[in-house]
């Protein structure tokens, strides 16, 4: 079968690999008919996290049809149409039973101390083959895939994998309620779904922040008011927005490659988190961009900065972007000083997705609205490089495996 196979930083490749087989018996085979490409997937093509093993499919996205079942997979039957949740979880520790899912004691092969196990990273997530292939196993498919009905899409379901539960996750954490005013730093996939997420909670005002026009152009269409760090202070704006008291909640859904201006009036205030420490990261390597790489150790300060200023005192700040386990820059003076609470994670998608699909069948929400492109996995190498170059019209990406 075809799969995108990572061979090293910078080298992904289209190769012919061996199908994949039933190994435990909560496994599932699932024949995929939409995987999609995600931000934290150039993360390891780029280097930015360690631990990528050459070999590995790359891909935690997934809608497809159960081919085959293990003896205690109970709930499903062959022929079912599933959406696939991208973090892994056994359903049967008490972290899975609380509804911490992507804490799972058991899914993850390293041990109950090595944390989040997913699809397609690297061996500290479990070193799990990944969803951008014709077919993938699934471990724990009783808990880990959700059935779907008929009248909610391929297209529609795929957002449903991880990016819509990730940007609901946010919302959730950051406790909006009714009348909220909401700061969404990112306008990228999650960001955009924080903003759908937040509306669905109830949140009076949401304040969208990013450099890219075609992604705030989006987040306008959505109802949020929009704030251009390339052409403005995001932190002044905000706050002028305000009153001057800043946001109720601020949600980073960035990450690592947090916001990092090179021009406009953001360039100062970026300059100041870039410290000497900078100099004691490497540069990453890029699949495909023009301009120079940024620096992890600086541009993450930078956006949680920005965070923790626009936001009013006993506020609250959400990280649901990812971030390296070496990232170490954070403003806790100011976030001490400000009384503000914290909280942040990996998504626990398998808590979340049912309710989604709930929604999407509802047509309470239609996520494929955020849903910018479709490629053929035979043109998965191109489609990484437009999205990575963050191209106009490349907002969200999936890959249709049958193509």
């Amino acid at each position: 079968m075809r799969a995108l196979v990572y061979h090293g930083v910078g080298d992904i490749r289209l190769d012919n690999v061996p199908e994949p087989r039933i190994e435990q018996p909560t496994d599932a085979i699932v024949r995929l008919t939409a995987s999609a490409i995600c931000g934290t997937d150039l993360h390891f093509v780029r280097g930015t996290f360690s631990g990528m093993r050459p070999g590995t499919i790359l891909g935690h996205e997934g809608v497809g049809v159960v081919e085959e079942l293990g003896d205690e997979v109970r709930n499903l039957d062959v022929g079912d149409r599933v959406v696939i949740a991208s973090t892994i979880a056994c359903g049967n520790c008490a972290y899975c039973r609380a509804g911490y899912y992507g804490q799972c004691d058991q899914a993850n092969p390293a041990g109950k101390r090595a944390g989040t196990a997913f699809f397609g990273g690297p061996e500290g997530a479990g070193g799990f083959h990944g969803l951008q292939a014709e077919k993938a196993r699934v471990p724990f498919a009783n808990v880990g895939l959700v059935k779907l009905p008929d009248e909610v899409s391929d297209e529609q379901a795929i957002m449903l994998s991880d990016i819509f539960p990730t940007g609901y996750f946010a919302a959730d954490l950051a406790a909006i309620h009714a009348g909220s005013t909401v700061a969404v730093f990112g306008c990228g996939p999650v960001g955009q779904f924080v903003i759908a997420s937040a509306k669905l909670l109830g949140a009076g005002r949401i304040i969208a922040v990013d450099g890219n026009e075609d992604r705030l152009a989006m987040a306008r269409r959505q109802g949020a008011e929009v704030v251009s760090f390339e052409r403005e202070d995001p932190v002044e704006t905000i706050l002028t927005l305000t009153g001057g008291i800043g946001v109720d909640r601020a949600i980073d859904a960035v990450g690592v490659d947090a916001v990092h201006a090179h021009h406009g009036p953001a360039a100062k205030r970026a300059k100041k988190h870039a410290r000497e420490d900078a100099g004691d990261v490497q540069k990453v390597a890029p699949v495909h961009r023009d301009e120079a790489p940024f620096l992890p150790g600086d541009a993450p300060a930078q956006a949680l900065s920005w965070a923790v200023e626009a936001l009013a005192k006993a506020g609250t700040l959400v990280i649901v972007g990812v971030y390296p386990p070496a990232m170490e820059h954070f403003p806790i003076g100011q976030a001490m000083n400000k009384n503000l609470t914290i909280r942040m994670g990996n998504c626990n998608h398998r808590k979340y997705i049912p309710q989604l699909v709930d929604l999407v069948r509802s047509k309470a929400v239609d996520p494929v609205e955020i849903l910018t492109k479709v490629e053929p996995l035979h043109d998965v190498k191109k489609a990484y490089e437009a999205f990575d170059a963050r191209k106009p019209g490349w907002l969200k990406v999936a890959l249709n495996p049958s193509a």
